[in-house]
């Protein structure tokens, strides 16, 4: 990553705490401060760098914390992610998801990479992973500008609003209503509509986060992905993603889900523009909604991908985070989150063996089998779009620990026989253990449009 320190941040890594001070207070499992929570994540700003002892104090810190909140076993989702779009006007430096959407429009010739899905596209996508096993699908796009919430939102939008009727576009995407109400009658668990949704589907209208979330929980919205979080620090945000919602917009639209009946997941995306201190009042902003809301299942660490980001190509930043960074990361979550019992390790972001261990610092949930994955991947990522059952209860057992498939909101648990002759989800409405796919074949195939 970069030297936050040439961007003259206000918020600077500097505490009037003692390290030890910190560690105690952890290992005593007492509430901590932002203080305790930047000499955790340094390992005293009394020094520089990482030191490599305290951080080790500072794991197993984690992994005790660990232990003693959700025991040893691991979780993981039978899902797909069905992003419907990957047209986007917004321009955030860190994203390579995206393609302008201009390009989609019918009168543009050039060819490009891009994709936008119909309603009936997601559906015949999510009903096939259904029948396969899935219990979730997983829906982050584009913020297309055709999009709005439902056609009386389209009706009221113009121009000015980021706003282009379907008609001049390739592929119309219709509306959030509309590919909601698809993927939940292929019978899926609906995860989808980030709080920077909500705001592109309120935009131009009076109606506000709660009519959004309201409106497609009725439509089929079942929980909600607490990601554009990115760092909840606005000084952050100016650099990164000047064209998002602030952070006060994006809380709002977090209470609004709540408000609604609908669960929530929490992330922060790190290791490009911000400082330690950063990333630790992202924490104190989710811990205090959690606090209001009793909402959010599980938080989510996501380890910046740079190698294909307009951050790297641009020279702002030179790399992602380090694998010391990764590691207090995760535990520090734990540590200081002791209002969520669960933290995710991305084999996505991390890859496999990394991924593994860092569920030895504080993590307790290995994310999902995904079948298809886009984000990650458009950044650079290496690490994969598929992870099977088996590959999971392989995985999970080999370190130790107990392999179980859950539900989203962790309700319903299955516990994998690593010994099976056959091993494949049960917690979807079709699952009955058979491989998700053919374990000759060894990979899925892509859904519509990718």
């Amino acid at each position: 990553m970069t030297d936050a320190s040439a961007l003259d941040f206000d918020v600077v890594p500097s505490t009037d705490q003692s390290f030890e001070n910190a560690l105690a207070n952890a290992r005593d499992g007492r509430r901590l401060t932002v203080a305790d929570g930047i000499e955790l994540i340094t390992t005293g700003t009394d020094t520089d760098g990482i030191d490599p002892r305290r951080k080790e104090l500072v794991l197993e810190a984690a992994d005790r914390r660990r232990a003693d909140v959700v025991g040893d076993d691991v979780t993981f989702v039978a899902n797909l992610n069905n992003n419907v779009t990957t047209a986007c006007n917004t321009g955030c430096l860190f994203c390579n998801f995206k393609d302008t959407a201009h390009r989609f429009e019918t009168e543009h010739e050039a060819a490009h990479g891009g994709f936008t899905k119909t309603p009936a596209e997601s559906k015949a996508t999510v009903a096939d992973a259904i029948e396969r096993g899935v219990s979730e699908v997983t829906s982050v796009s584009g913020l297309h500008p055709a999009f709005g919430l439902n056609e009386a939102h389209r009706d009221a939008l113009d121009p000015d609003h980021n706003y282009k009727p379907p008609e001049a576009y390739d592929t119309d995407p219709t509306t959030y209503a509309a590919q909601i109400a698809a993927m939940s009658e292929a019978g899926a668990h609906v995860h989808s509509i980030t709080p920077e949704e909500a705001h592109h589907a309120q935009r131009g209208v009076s109606w506000g986060y709660d009519e959004v979330y309201e409106t497609l929980a009725d439509a089929g919205l079942d929980t909600v992905p607490g990601t554009a979080a990115e760092i909840l620090v606005d000084e952050v945000r100016d650099v990164i993603c000047p064209g998002k919602m602030t952070t006060d917009e994006w809380v709002a639209a977090m209470e609004a889900a709540a408000d609604a009946g609908l669960g929530t997941t929490a992330t922060i995306m790190y290791g490009h523009v911000e400082n330690a201190a950063h990333r630790i009042h992202h924490l104190d902003v989710i811990r205090a909604l959690q606090d209001r809301t009793h909402n959010i299942t599980e938080f989510v660490p996501l380890s910046f991908i740079h190698e294909q980001t307009p951050l790297y190509e641009r020279g702002v930043v030179d790399g992602g985070a380090s694998d010391a960074e990764d590691e207090l990361m995760i535990a520090v979550s734990r540590l200081f989150l002791d209002n969520i019992d669960h933290i995710q390790s991305s084999w996505v972001k991390f890859g496999d063996a990394k991924g593994l261990a860092l569920l030895n610092c504080g993590a307790d949930d290995f994310m999902g089998t995904i079948l298809s994955e886009e984000i990650t991947k458009r950044a650079g990522g290496q690490h994969g779009e598929f992870r099977s059952v088996a590959d999971y209860a392989e995985m999970i057992s080999a370190i130790g620990r107990t392999p179980v498939e859950r539900s989203t909101d962790y309700t319903t648990r299955h516990v994998i026989n690593p010994d099976a002759d056959t091993i494949g989800p049960h917690v979807g409405p079709n699952a009955d253990g058979t491989p998700l796919v053919s374990e000759r074949a060894g990979t899925p195939p892509h859904s519509a449009g990718d």
